[in-house]
């Protein structure tokens, strides 16, 4: 990976400190980040595994600094810090068997689920707006259990759409769309995590890519998460859907494709 670490001329470490802050910008309200931050590594000429490798750097750094932002705010409740583990552990799970299940085969489940999750969260216009749960009873906190490993795998194994799962979970429990924000966040950080562990003991990642892209994220995701605090639902819901819209069109572009 030399060629790659010699050649951080000032137009490429613009271009990844720029696609660094939009990426978390966005990513440290709903999720999707990786729509801008991997296909930009990937424009520089790195084979997959090191853009996807090198992303989680940046994206874990990107993603602490939301979860700070959003625990200071008081939208991050003590259960969502409770399932982070079990996040961890599917993701570096799911990153140790990334090769098990046909690539296809998952973008047509995925596809299909943010379809659902789109036109469910679009149908219920008020979804959201205040929250309606305060602790999480015996069965919701088994179906948070589920989730947070469920979701944690899927992350470490393929991705796209982590976030908008998340928030779904977490909506779907009572929260109001930015708590979901932030619970979603905390759980984001530990997938996120446990998939750079497996990354790192690969060796698929270009550190000075990432620490660049990294920074630049730390100051995207502050300027992202403190607009959804301020803001509220009325900002979060309609971002939530579009980046949701974006994901089902950029898997659907994949498969048509391939």
């Amino acid at each position: 990976m030399e060629n790659f670490v010699g050649s951080l001329d000032p137009m490429t470490i613009i271009f990844i400190i720029v696609a660094g802050f939009i990426s978390a910008f966005i990513d440290s309200t709903v999720g999707g980040g990786g729509l801008i931050s991997t296909p930009a590594l990937l424009s520089l000429g790195l084979p997959v595994p090191y853009a996807l490798g090198t992303n989680k750097v940046a994206a874990s750094t990107g993603a602490l600094t939301s979860v700070i932002s959003f625990w200071r705010a008081g939208k991050i409740k003590k259960a969502a810090l409770a399932l982070m583990p079990l996040s961890f552990i599917g993701s570096a799970l799911g990153a140790y068997v990334v090769y098990l299940l046909p690539e296809k085969l998952m973008k047509n489940i995925i596809v299909a689920l943010l379809v659902a999750v789109a036109i469910y969260t679009y149908r219920r216009k008020d979804w959201g707006d205040t929250g309606t749960v305060q602790q999480l009873g015996a069965k919701a906190l088994i179906g948070a259990f589920i989730m947070a490993f469920t979701i944690g795998f899927y992350d470490g194994f393929f991705g796209p759409g982590t976030g908008s799962f998340l928030i779904f979970g977490f909506l779907y429990l009572g929260y109001d769309f930015v708590t979901a924000a932030g619970n979603a966040k905390a759980l984001n950080f530990a997938s996120g995590v446990g998939a750079l562990v497996s990354f790192a003991m690969s060796g698929t990642i270009v550190w000075s890519y990432g620490i660049i892209m990294a920074v630049a994220m730390i100051v995207g995701a502050i300027c992202g998460s403190r607009l959804a605090i301020k803001k509220g639902a009325s900002y979060v819901r309609p971002l939530y859907l579009l980046v949701t819209t974006l994901l089902i069109g950029k898997q659907v572009y994949e498969i048509l494709l391939k």
